[in-house]
């Protein structure tokens, strides 16, 4: 079959490797019908190298057709259409029946400290081969994959894979009070999708702040307030100024790891990606900074007593963080990878409405087959052509 591969920094091929195959009773083999690059694809292309190995399969939302299952798969039959979540989970163990899915201890990876393993993700969560293929073993298929209805587009329920349960989420965690304004910081896939979101749920107040201007074109289109970081000396002083002095009562951080600001902790991350792997990865483990000029945003920006929900990645060990504004201004922090089986119920209801009311459809600026998959690669990294979203057909 033809699959995305990982060769290097910042080089992505598409070649032909082995098809995968039953391995264990609970697996399925997906046919892939679609699949696309997510944001954090390209912490992948970019900061976290030293944990990949050339060859390795990258893609994490993804959908298609059951192909084969194995002989305790008792949900699914071949023929049926599913999207996969990118996190791999057993559905029984003690976290996941306390709906801690991205912490399944069945696919635990505990020699890495990590929580359950996801597909194309580094060998951090289990070096599991990715959807950016034509064909994929799932496993634990007699839980994870939500069989939608053959009558709704790829496209319109592509995302329950991965950034729609992830914005969702991140909503949840942010905890907006009746009344209330929420801030979303970063406005690419999931940042877009939790503006929509919530003003679904009836937030009447949503700030989306970012540098792209398409990006903040799109938030404002679907109902959002839009705050240009280009355009702004103290963008925390602004959003306080749009909330009545205080702050917006929950920020959401959308961006994560690679945001733009922080150039000394820019170059510091620059660098670390370029040490041999064994170097880099201790690097990483223990003196790891990121980016932080989102977070520090949202901490500086948010209300006295309000909350800063976390959806962006971050992966440094060292981040030096302000505990005396987190502290005296009584912030809560929620975060942490998506539990995507906790939410796909719910949000399968919405998607699969007669109306498309979170615009789903019009989400991804690039759609293309799976071999034009290293451009994109570069064009999505670059912000370019407009991209926000890409997504390919095997």
């Amino acid at each position: 079959m033809r699959a995305l591969t990982w060769q290097g920094l910042q080089q992505v091929e598409v070649k032909e490797v082995p098809d995968p195959v039953i391995q264990d009773p609970t697996d399925a083999i997906i046919r892939v019908t679609s699949t696309a690059i997510c944001g954090s694809d390209l912490h992948l292309y970019n900061v976290l190298a030293a944990y990949l190995t050339p060859g390795d399969i990258l893609g994490h939302e993804f959908m298609g057709v059951v192909e084969e299952v194995g002989s305790a798969v008792e949900h699914l039959q071949v023929g049926d259409r599913v999207v996969v979540p990118f996190n791999i989970s057993c559905g029984s163990c003690w976290m996941c029946s306390r709906g801690l899915f991205a912490q399944c201890e069945t696919t635990q990876n505990r020699d890495q400290g990590k929580g359950a393993s996801l597909f194309g993700y580094t060998s951090l969560y289990g070096a599991v081969p990715g959807g950016q293929a034509e064909l994929v073993r799932v496993p634990h298929a007699d839980f994870g994959p939500v069989k939608v209805d053959p009558g709704l587009s790829d496209e319109r329920v592509l995302y329950l894979s991965d950034i729609l349960p992830t914005a969702w989420q991140g909503i949840e965690y942010a905890d907006v009070p009746p009344g209330g304004t929420l801030a979303v910081l970063g406005l690419g896939p999931v940042g877009q999708l939790a503006v929509r979101a919530a003003r679904h749920r009836g937030i009447e107040q949503v700030i989306g702040v970012d540098l792209v201007p398409e990006r903040l074109a799109t938030a404002q289109l679907h109902g959002a307030q839009v705050v240009n970081l280009d355009e702004v000396d103290d963008p925390a002083q602004v959003l306080r100024d749009m909330t009545d002095g205080r702050g917006p009562d929950s920020v959401l951080d959308a961006v994560g790891m690679e945001a733009h600001g922080s150039p000394v902790l820019g170059a510091a991350v620059a660098a670390a990606k370029r040490l041999p792997k064994p170097v880099a990865q201790k690097a990483i483990e223990t003196a790891g900074v990121d980016r932080l000029a989102a977070l520090r945003l949202a901490i500086d920006a948010v209300r006295r007593g309000g909350t800063v929900s976390i959806s962006g990645v971050y992966g440094g060990m060292a981040d030096p963080m302000p505990m005396m504004d987190l502290f005296d201004k009584g912030v809560q922090l929620r975060m942490g990878q998506c539990h995507v089986r906790r939410w796909t119920d719910e949000l399968l209801e919405i998607v699969s409405a007669a109306d498309d009311v979170l615009d789903l459809e019009g989400l991804a600026t690039h759609r293309a087959p799976l071999e034009a998959a290293p451009e994109l690669y570069r064009t999505f990294n670059d912000k370019a052509d407009g991209c926000l979203k890409v997504v390919l057909t095997p």
